[in-house]
């Protein structure tokens, strides 16, 4: 018998895992998150919710089967979110064995547990517009559920198996567990080493003096990027849906090129980006994507979900709470107030 309000979730410390907590907490939800072990306790980014008597961290892996099964067995949740993965499209280029087993093969092992200890539960699988990666050199249509899925890096193959992992098992054991393929998801809790973030910390900490510039790749790519607190809505509407399904998430605007993020991202603090940002060729990929649009009618029609929050707003909120870490970095530093800690 699963425990109805009860959902774990995994990669509990991450960006996307940090927001719905907060958004089940506020359901009403017994939340169980799983973090991996490291040397450092690493919970930042809830440490905010981290005495709320709703949330219980526990340690586990997606690599580790037994951890993931006895997280199922004795929890038997209602809702089952498997946020975890080695989540950085570059580093899967150098470390892709390990990608594959954590987030394809994990996926695997998390189907398995509720299979076998709670085959109530429902699953989501948080899975990736990296998926489509070379569809987009063959067709010029925004990419929806029914587009060709052509990966094209290590970590796009492994989310390909977690993706078709999870479709097998709701076909083969009447499983309740969907896809939700999630397009690029930004917010002040993005990691400090994905372009975005990369970006509006630069540009934060240039403009105070901190650092003189920012190297980066492939500055033309273009994706489409949405707020985690939207894909957090996509979710839930997803999980606690009729029928299990696959479902595309994106947001208005289409495709954004990293330029455009340079550029707003040092407007919102009153400099140009030419001269700081630099290219070097090693921050370029084996095998590049070029642009990835959503069509994201199926989820509006189907389940009422839309955006709710434009690219424009994403990248300034972004810039505006690296602007404060960047101030609090120059006062540690210098030991007197940043003379411009008004104009952002």
């Amino acid at each position: 018998m699963i425990n109805k309000k009860v959902a774990c979730v995994t990669g509990a410390n991450s960006q996307v895992g940090s927001y719905l907590i907060e958004f089940l907490l506020e359901k009403g939800y017994k939340i169980y998150g799983l973090i991996r072990r490291s040397s450092t306790f690493n919970t930042q980014r809830i440490d905010h919710v981290f005495n709320n008597p709703n949330l219980e961290l526990m340690y586990g892996d997606l690599s580790d089967s037994s951890s993931i099964t006895e997280f199922v067995s004795k929890y038997k949740p209602e809702l089952f979110f498997n946020v975890g993965a080695q989540s950085h499209v570059a580093v899967s280029f150098q470390i892709p064995e390990y990608s594959l087993d954590v987030t394809g093969i994990g996926v695997m092992r998390c189907l398995e547990a509720i299979r076998r200890y709670s085959p109530e539960t429902r699953f989501l699988q948080f899975s990736t517009s990296e998926l489509f990666g070379g569809t987009a050199y063959s067709n010029d249509e925004p990419l929806s559920e029914t587009s060709v899925l052509h990966p094209r890096s290590p970590y796009g193959v492994a989310k390909l198996t977690g993706y078709w992992s999870t479709i097998n098992y709701r076909e083969s054991y009447n499983l309740f567990a969907s896809n939700m393929i999630m397009f690029n998801t930004e917010s002040p809790r993005r990691g400090e080493t994905f372009a975005t973030r990369k970006l509006s910390r630069a540009a934060t900490r240039i403009s105070v003096g901190l650092q003189n510039e920012v190297v980066m790749g492939n500055m033309q790519a273009k994706r489409n990027f949405i707020h985690a607190k939207d894909s957090v809505r996509a979710a839930y509407a997803i999980i606690t849906s009729d029928s299990p399904d696959e479902y595309v998430v994106g947001n208005y605007g289409g495709s954004h090129s990293i330029e455009e993020v340079a550029k707003l991202a040092f407007q919102c603090v009153g400099l140009p980006y030419e001269g700081f940002v630099k290219f070097d060729d090693k921050y370029l990929r084996a095998a590049e994507v070029d642009d990835l649009r959503p069509n994201f009618d199926k989820i509006t029609s189907k389940l009422g979900w839309k955006p709710t929050i434009p690219f424009q707003d994403i990248i300034q909120e972004m810039v505006m709470s690296d602007f404060k870490l960047a101030k609090q970095e120059y006062l540690i530093k210098n030991g007197h107030e940043y003379k411009r800690l008004g104009d952002v």
